[in-house]
């Protein structure tokens, strides 16, 4: 009878590790009880409840995304964005709690802006400080791990690629194992690494003490026999699976009942980064139609006197997992083409009044799906969302087009910044314009967001293509 296969992925438990999640709990309840016993953080009989809130809170998104695993796989950048929106979050959550609870009037008082700064700059700043420690120790050869990959295909070239990149991760890599060692030298970081033997010879080296750690990044004809090898040995093994061999989006590792799967195309918005999202498009789209109130009805105004019909426009698209959405727009054309065939605007489209030229060239016509954000429909940023008849056109003739709707379509977007706008009258543009979508869900942070949103600012408005 086989072995069940719950329990296969576990997540890596160092004893750093241990004493990482123990330094983060005691740096919140410390610097809250310092700050607390100055300045009066909070209040008498509150004080250590809202602590509490706040090491709970972090601890719990902290777990749930991951933060404390391997220092050796995450660059420090990586790391410092995700200590600080994980901390942000459990301390906005704190403060909505304590509005609610307790109810404050003046939130956040000076002493918790002043919690927050504390905790944020030590959390991020004991781990530069350890990192640097760590990369010193490295380089004069301690604290590094010796590693062997199987294979030496795409994957294996791959994965030797990004270890030469990264030698502050501490693995040395010695070569290649494969079951065909006549396949001699691959080529990495401009040095040739030798296949150091077939998969026998592996089991001898890896028993020998010679070897740390061992990456089989391709499907073996023998591949139980190899493990099995492998587990009379003290190495620790990691399988990479052929599925990385393709252009994944976003993809992310689940258990199912304890099953392993990993996803090859998902969206980065699910739970606490998609209320994250949401939060972001509700407080931008809110603060920018106050701002826009008065413009709004200007442009309403001009449109009603200038040509007849309706002030808006509602264009059937699709939205997030490609379900149908109306979105709002001011009407800039003398016709209102909703159906299976809609023509795109090209220069001097006669079919544009006027005034809807200005608007479309500025882009003034989109101010509307401000609205569609705070309905849930939109984001501020995402995707473009295009006409049901272009995406029925568009999907059979462009590679991976649907996965744009893995994500809810935005007002501005990365391809938007990037001058992939208005027109795409030649396949090629259309394409391009996918690539950058899909790399913006592959990419996805709260960052990458408000730098889109600033570069619209400077350059997204005026567009030589949009007509």
């Amino acid at each position: 009878m086989d072995t069940p296969l719950r329990g296969i992925l576990h997540a890596h438990q160092s004893l750093l590790s241990v004493a990482h999640r123990l330094l983060d709990l005691l740096v919140i309840v410390l610097i809250g009880y310092w700050q607390h016993q100055q300045q009066a953080l909070f209040g008498p009989t509150e004080s250590w409840l809202q602590i509490l809130m706040a090491v709970l809170g972090f601890h719990w998104l902290s777990e749930f995304h991951q933060l404390y695993g391997s220092w050796r796989g995450e660059r420090i950048f990586g790391e410092l964005a995700k200590v600080f929106t994980w901390w942000s979050l459990s301390f906005v959550s704190l403060l909505s709690m304590d509005y609610l609870l307790l109810d404050r009037q003046a939130l956040p008082t000076p002493q918790q802006m002043t919690w927050f700064a504390l905790v944020l700059a030590t959390l991020c700043g004991y781990r530069v400080l350890i990192r640097q420690v760590l990369h010193a120790l490295r380089r004069h050869g301690f604290n590094t791990r010796r590693v062997a990959i199987v294979g030496t295909g795409q994957v294996g070239a791959s994965l030797a690629r990004s270890i030469a990149d990264a030698p502050w991760m501490g693995l040395k890599l010695l070569g290649f194992y494969d079951s065909h060692p006549q396949q001699m030298d691959l080529d990495s970081k401009g040095s040739r690494l030798l296949v150091l033997g077939d998969l026998e010879q592996l089991i001898i080296d890896a028993r020998q003490g010679r070897i740390d750690k061992v990456y089989i990044t391709q499907a073996e004809p023998h591949l139980r026999e190899l493990i099995t090898g492998l587990s009379d040995t003290t190495v620790s093994v990691y399988l990479i699976p052929d599925v990385f061999t393709f252009e994944l989006l976003h993809a992310r590792s689940e258990s199912i009942n304890g099953l392993p799967t990993i996803s090859i195309f998902d969206s980065p918005m699910e739970g606490a980064l998609g209320l994250v999202k949401r939060a972001e498009d509700v407080i931008l789209a809110s603060l920018i139609l106050l701002l826009i109130a008065l413009p709004l009805l200007v442009i309403a105004a001009a449109i009603k006197l200038t040509s007849k019909g309706p002030v808006l426009f509602r264009q059937r698209r699709y939205g997030l997992d490609g379900r149908p959405i109306m979105v709002w727009k001011f009407r800039s054309m003398t016709v209102q083409e909703n159906g299976d065939e809609v023509r795109q605007a090209t220069r001097n489209d006669a079919r544009v009044t006027p005034l809807g030229g200005f608007l479309r060239r500025t882009s003034l016509d989109e101010l509307p799906q401000f609205f569609n954000v705070l309905r849930g429909d939109m984001s501020i940023v995402g995707p473009r969302p295009h006409a049901v008849a272009h995406n029925e056109q568009y999907r059979k003739q462009v590679s991976r087009y649907m996965l744009r709707h893995k994500v809810k379509p935005g007002i501005t977007g990365w391809a938007q910044v990037n001058g992939w706008r208005g027109e795409t009258d030649t396949l090629d543009k259309m394409r391009k314009r996918v690539e950058f979508d899909l790399q913006y869900i592959q990419q996805w942070s709260l960052w990458l967001d408000l730098k889109i949103i600033l570069l619209t600012l400077f350059k997204g408005f005026l567009n030589k293509n949009a007509f």
